[in-house]
């Protein structure tokens, strides 16, 4: 342990602790831009500095660990100065109109600068060269907004492992973005969005649909529905001033009810029906392989997250018959909108607005790729972020303090709580062994609580072994089988995982882009640390015991529309309508 004092206040910590963490740890807040948990800091943005009494200069409290005896000073007229010339210097270089900027009140840069009490801008010279890039579905980027703190560079190359994004040029030329200046469409992006979520300013966000929205909404020729994913009832919150993990499903509708959509439909329905699918697939394929001994792609990767998918299909193709061929439950939604809904309701497909709200960017990509387009029209028209939902509310003028809760419509108006936890890292798994251990033996998985505890949590791989014993007629040839399953998110852990051959080994295996799954996709409110991606988890696994309905199989309108339409999990009509294929691509081609 380390003795040392701050502010007055001696504290001890354990060597190798930095004077941030330090200062944290106290209760002491020093401001940052720069830097981000759980990389290397690097000191770059120099907002961070403190005073360290006998040494020589400022230290960047980031990077520089404690040592025995040490006296820091963390706001000394020294390091006001220096912090307020700091931010003045960066306030000068950047090209953003802060009235106009979907960041002002959301931005980092602009509260260090209110904070340090600058009102005017000091320092008039050469602004950085604006450059507005839109060339991706998901994602836009605006280099005159850029500070260079390369928070996306370290996130892109760090936590997915595409390095899509570096840094070009040097000193004030310096240009943070794809190689020799070009659009994101000419590099392998996945669109992920993580480069947005942890973006401080307004450079990079997601490429908005608002408008087209708003168009629909105002068109009376059209019949505009809307589905929201399981992660967004958890964070949308935090954009009103909630904390976070405050569970808002109810007021989250009767918002999107008051702005005028025609029906309001909860995503978590065709979670339930993803898992119907996926886990029939995952069966049928153990089958085939067990008995009819033929060669089988195992294990069977998860497909729900289109970040994943992109990364498969540009950096492993040789992997994509792996992947189920399930739809992600936001197109399988499209697709049953478009088809037995419309049908239901008496819409002419053709005249019906499907808008998804989901946690993430790389879900507007998905929405557009060519493929999604077997109900007859594209089946999801335009994908909103939390973050475009939360400010079409406030355009809307609803006081989302005083909305009363509602709920979702019918005929899709429940879902079961394993439906909720695919916003979760693990929750797709979790969902997934509830009904095939049931199908299977007959019996309710051997769980505390129905939950997965070993495959549960932000650790990177997860991995458990469930023994198959007891099972039920049909399904014999899975007796005493040890199912193999893990749980991987944020793609540098899948480059992790796919270079040794442990995976081949496993049954079943769930990917998700995003550090600790949707709950923090590129899409939420900005800036999720692990507090607050732990929040969310909570809330979702608390929405998920509250419903009487804890497993997909249970859930009675899954049943219904198997009766009524798709008949039966893998039947010739899902097979046509919630299933797809995936296709090698590289840059060119994306």
């Amino acid at each position: 342990m380390i003795s040392l004092t701050i502010d007055n206040k001696k504290i001890e910590v354990e060597e190798g602790t930095t004077i941030l963490q330090a200062a944290k740890a106290c209760g002491i807040n020093i401001p940052t831009l720069c830097f981000l948990e759980h990389f290397k800091a690097e000191g770059i943005c120099r907002v961070c500095v403190v005073e360290v009494e006998n040494a020589r200069t400022l230290v960047a409290s980031c990077c520089t660990p404690v040592s025995e005896g040490m006296v820091v000073h963390t706001h000394s007229k020294r390091v006001r100065l220096s912090r307020r010339l700091t931010v003045e210097l960066l306030v000068s270089e950047h090209d953003g109109d802060c009235k106009l900027c979907t960041r002002n009140d959301d931005c980092e840069l602009q509260e260090l600068a209110r904070q340090m009490g600058i009102v005017d801008e000091r320092f008039a010279g050469e602004h950085t060269a604006s450059y507005i890039d839109n060339s991706t579905a998901a994602l836009e980027r605006d280099n005159g907004k850029c500070i260079k703190c390369r928070r996306c560079v370290d996130v892109c190359k760090g936590i997915e492992a595409v390095g899509a994004i570096s840094a070009q040029g040097r000193g004030f030329s310096t240009v943070i973005g794809p190689a020799f200046g070009e659009d994101l469409d000419t590099v392998e992006c996945i669109q992920c969005g993580q480069c947005s979520a942890v973006c401080p300013v307004g450079s990079i966000s997601e490429n908005s649909s608002i408008e087209d929205v708003w168009n629909a909404l105002d068109d009376p020729e059209k019949y505009v529905v809307v589905q929201t994913a399981p992660a967004i009832r958890a964070a949308l919150g935090e954009q009103f001033g909630y904390p976070p993990g405050t569970l808002v499903t109810g007021k989250m509708t009767a918002a999107l009810r008051q702005m005028g959509f025609n029906n309001v439909f909860d995503t978590n329905f065709t979670a339930d029906l993803t898992i119907m699918e996926e886990g029939t697939e995952l069966l049928v394929r153990l089958k085939n392989a067990l008995v009819e001994k033929q060669e089988v792609a195992l294990p069977q990767f998860t497909s729900c997250c289109p970040g994943w998918i992109n990364f498969a299909e540009i950096y492993f193709p040789q992997y994509l018959d792996n992947l189920s061929t399930c739809k992600s439950p936001q197109q399988m939604f499209g697709t049953i909108l478009k088809t037995y809904y419309a049908e239901k309701a008496g819409v002419d497909p053709k005249n019906m607005v499907v808008v998804s709200v989901m946690p993430c960017t790389a879900k507007k990509y998905e929405a557009a790729r060519d493929e999604m387009t077997d109900s007859g029209f594209q089946d999801v028209d335009y994908v909103l972020t939390t973050r475009e939902l939360s400010r079409m509310i406030k355009q809307a003028s609803l006081d989302f303090d005083v909305l009363e809760p509602e709920a979702m419509d019918s005929p899709f108006p429940e879902s079961s709580g394993a439906a909720d936890i695919f916003a979760n890292t693990g929750g797709v798994m979790e969902a997934a062994l509830r009904t095939a251990y049931e199908i299977v033996t007959g019996r309710e998985l051997p769980m505390e609580n129905l939950h997965v505890a070993p495959i549960a949590g932000l650790e990177g791989v997860k991995s458990l072994t469930v023994k198959i014993e007891g099972c039920v007629e049909d399904w014999n040839f899975l007796e005493g089988v040890d199912l193999k399953v893990m749980v991987v998110h944020s793609l540098a852990n899948v480059r992790k995982m796919f270079s040794e051959d442990e995976w081949k080994s496993y049954h079943f295996i769930e990917v998700m882009t995003c550090p600790g799954g949707c709950i923090s996709g590129g899409g939420q409110p900005r800036l999720t640390d692990d507090s607050v991606r732990e929040k969310r988890i909570e809330a979702i696994y608390k929405e998920d015991e509250g419903k009487e309905l804890r497993k997909s199989h249970d859930n009675p309108y899954v049943t219904k529309i198997y009766e009524e339409f798709l008949t039966q999990p893998l039947s010739e009509k899902s097979h046509h309508l919630l299933h797809t294929d995936y296709t090698p691509r590289n840059n060119k081609e994306s």
